[in-house]
């Protein structure tokens, strides 16, 4: 029995324990700027005040955009559970409206040259976190690198957040191209949706995803839908600035109530039929076996 299969067995027996699994969201983007980190803050403050338990894991590797813009020093990070014998609880950080997060560091890089017992431990803490939280939001780096693309594989649900900006756009459907080449992509297992940011109507965001999805379907054929949009809205750039997030710095602003509709969306189950609960540890292993497959 190789490496991977005995990977995917600790899963299934995790599995098999009938645990609660967490729902993985993956956020990400075609490009830097558009405005991916302050989405997975602001859905993860929204969904707590919906009584969900949200942890952000913050995999945008050398830019620590969330511990900015929670306004937090994280002590430990993902590197401190795989080198320092730090445990799952350890590591994560309590920000503003009580949502966690956990800072990737350099960490997840590393996985696969890592040993069979270090992969165990690992993989063993991660699926902890299907106890601790509902939702664990993870906020990838922007573009199309090697990185970006495992994460979004593993994933199950994949949001892409994007701008009117032609050149937003374009980078979009070019992530979209490069994950349906990927081998390990499945059109069946992952359900994508688009959320457009900084639109200045809410008929410029739906323009927006019928230009992006005209081009999909023609040239992909990958299903994607519509999440909602989030307006131009000078009171989140004054959030940014004060190192909050704007649902928690002005709750009534135009943002804020997009956020508050957008999470509702994520959580309305009719909505979301095909949405399956992967749990963090089979997400982790995804990656893992994955590259050692390869």
């Amino acid at each position: 029995m190789d490496q991977a299969e005995q990977l995917r067995n600790i899963i299934k027996a995790n599995n098999t324990q009938k645990r609660p699994l967490a729902r993985v969201i993956t956020v990400t983007s075609g490009k830097g700027g558009v405005g991916k980190s302050n989405t997975a803050i602001n859905l993860a403050i929204q969904l707590k005040k919906m009584g969900q338990r949200v942890i952000i894991l913050d995999a945008d590797f050398g830019l620590a955009n969330i511990e900015i813009m929670f306004g937090t020093v994280p002590k430990h990070n993902l590197c401190d559970l795989i080198y320092q014998g730090k445990n799952i609880k350890e590591i994560i950080t309590w920000g503003p409206g009580e949502v966690g997060f956990i800072s990737g560091g350099s960490g997840i890089a590393g996985l696969s040259n890592l040993s069979r017992d270090y992969l165990i431990y690992i993989i063993q803490n991660l699926a902890e976190l299907d106890a601790i939280a509902d939702v664990i939001i993870i906020d990838t780096g922007a573009g199309i690198s090697d990185a970006v693309l495992e994460f979004l594989v593993a994933s199950g649900e994949i949001l892409l957040v994007t701008t009117p900006e032609p050149t937003s756009i374009t980078d979009s459907y070019s992530l979209l191209k490069a994950l349906n080449r990927h081998p390990r992509f499945s059109k069946d297992e992952s359900v994508i949706k688009v959320l457009a940011n900084r639109v200045n109507r809410p008929e410029d965001g739906v323009s927006l995803f019928n230009k992006l999805n005209a081009v999909v379907q023609r040239y992909l054929k990958i299903p994607i839908t519509y999440l909602g949009e989030v307006p131009q809205d000078d009171k989140l750039l004054a959030a940014v600035m004060q190192q909050t997030p704007v649902s928690l710095y002005a709750p009534t602003a135009k943002s804020a109530k997009s956020y508050e509709v957008i999470a509702g969306k994520l959580m309305n189950k009719e909505l979301n039929m095909n949405v399956k609960k992967r749990g963090m540890a089979a997400f982790f292993s995804h990656i893992v076996t994955g590259k050692k497959t390869n």
